[in-house]
């Protein structure tokens, strides 16, 4: 039998400044939008487009993904909460039982690409001068390379994570078994930091670290995969004609992102939702589905209009 490689995954917070502290998820995020602007960049002046319209796309994207990946977690994952807590969907913060500031907990990959799209609709039409699938043929090489650090984010937040696993690749997440006050409880340790570290590193508290199972690190699984989703619209944009087709790569973002999402979501813990209504797959392969199938659509009518202008 192929045992788990028992690596404990205790991440610190972030990277603390003194006077700030930089949080490694929020940081991710950081980096896929501004490489996302980088890469749009080159391609409006391989395009001849004016840079100018490239801020007002940046602004949009940024917008259309936080607003529709947390609406998309609200309504496709918990609205059984969110519908007593409204205030809870815009605000970072809990009320009940006590106040609490939590940040913005929980964004849906589905809900983004929707608003994404629409979003893009608008961009299209008011700003850029050009039609839809141009754009979406595009942007989605800088989107590709976002959802690679997203996960990132997630697998530093232990969030999203496998089912528990023998395999040569499982982590032990630390924050995912023990909340912050319970490993303050459980150690006797005041600060949460040194209590989580005391778990990892002292003998004494063997028998707690036992207790946090191997589990299959997902958030690395889809980031990993979306490498070569990423690499392969790149290439494409970059090498072929395939910019030509108009709706060619957009479709294939679609069928390659959401055909890996399908995936690994055989092996990661359920998000909740309306799986156990639909039953057979989960929330997030049923929601993946739709998006492989209009991807398919897209690639069947870019490849039977080979040469149509976006």
């Amino acid at each position: 039998m192929t045992h788990a490689l028992n690596l404990v995954w205790n991440p610190s917070e972030g990277i603390n400044l003194g006077f700030f502290m930089i949080r490694y998820y929020s940081l991710m995020f950081v980096i896929a939008f501004g490489l996302g602007w980088f890469l749009m960049k080159k391609i409006f002046e391989r395009e001849n487009e004016s840079i100018e319209k490239l801020d007002s796309l940046f602004v949009w994207t940024v917008l259309a993904t936080l607003i529709g990946a947390r609406l998309g977690h609200v309504f496709f994952y918990d609205w059984e909460y969110f519908r007593n807590h409204i205030l809870e969907i815009f605000l970072p913060f809990k009320f009940e039982p006590e106040f609490q500031f939590t940040g913005f907990q929980g964004l849906a990959s589905h809900g983004a690409a929707i608003a994404i799209i629409i979003a893009m609709y608008y961009y299209s039409k008011k700003i850029l001068k050009r039609s839809l699938l141009w754009i979406l043929d595009r942007v989605v090489i800088p989107v590709a390379s976002g959802a690679i650090f997203v996960r990132l984010g997630n697998f530093f937040n232990s969030e999203i994570i496998g089912h528990e696993t023998n395999s040569a690749f499982g982590i032990r997440f630390l924050h995912d078994t023990f909340s912050k006050a319970e490993a303050v409880q459980k150690t006797g340790i005041a600060d949460p930091k040194e209590a989580y570290t005391a778990i990892a590193t002292d003998p004494k508290f063997a028998t707690l670290l036992a207790e946090v199972p191997s589990r299959h690190p997902t958030q690395l699984y889809e980031a990993f995969c979306y490498v070569f989703v990423f690499a392969i619209l790149f290439f494409l944009y970059w090498r072929t004609n395939a910019r030509l087709k108009s709706g060619l790569l957009f479709g294939l973002f679609l069928v390659l992102l959401f055909a890996v999402r399908f995936v690994v979501e055989f092996v990661k813990e359920s998000q909740g939702g309306f799986e156990s209504e639909l039953g057979l797959f989960s929330t997030g392969q049923w929601l993946s589905i739709p998006f492989i199938i209009i991807g398919l659509f897209f690639i069947i009518r870019a490849q039977r209009n080979p040469l149509a202008e976006s």
